[in-house]
């Protein structure tokens, strides 16, 4: 459980100081009756990419190219989150949504190996497409040659 006060670790070498997240409360549309019409309980959350002393340049290219469509043109990670009654569970629930997206951002995708198909599928594909080719073939109109 992560609290306002405390840093943001995201992952071993990456952890955000708390003065680098701006936070800002607002009226929340989720669940609460009359209680949302009078409480700021939605936190948005949002922390600068290009300002932040908490990554370095080759990590902060990877974010940037992973998380292009998230980012504001300022460079923000904007999370917003107003599913719960309370501010501190929104908080808390925000922390934790704006950790997991860096953590996607920094990981590195694995690259794929080729690999060959095996010889039983190589006769079974060939076999499947001779059934395929002769049912087609057996749809086409039957036609009559003009010396008949």
């Amino acid at each position: 459980m992560s609290g306002a006060g405390e840093d943001l670790f995201v992952r071993s070498g990456v952890i955000i100081p708390t003065d680098e997240i701006r936070e800002a409360a607002s009226r929340s549309s989720g669940p609460g009756g009359q209680h949302v019409n009078k409480t700021n309980t939605r936190v948005t959350l949002r922390w600068n990419l290009e300002r932040s002393a908490a990554v370095g340049t080759v990590r902060r290219a990877r974010l940037r190219r992973a998380l292009a469509s998230r980012l504001t043109r300022a460079g923000d990670i904007v999370v917003h989150v107003g599913r719960h009654r309370s501010r501190a569970r929104n908080r808390e629930t925000a922390r934790d949504r704006l950790a997991e997206l860096l953590r996607e951002g920094l990981a590195i995708p694995r690259s794929r190996k080729s690999t060959r198909p095996t010889s039983s599928s190589e006769v079974r594909r060939k076999r499947e497409k001779q059934i395929r080719s002769k049912r087609k073939e057996l749809r086409r109109s039957v036609r009559r040659d003009a010396g008949e």
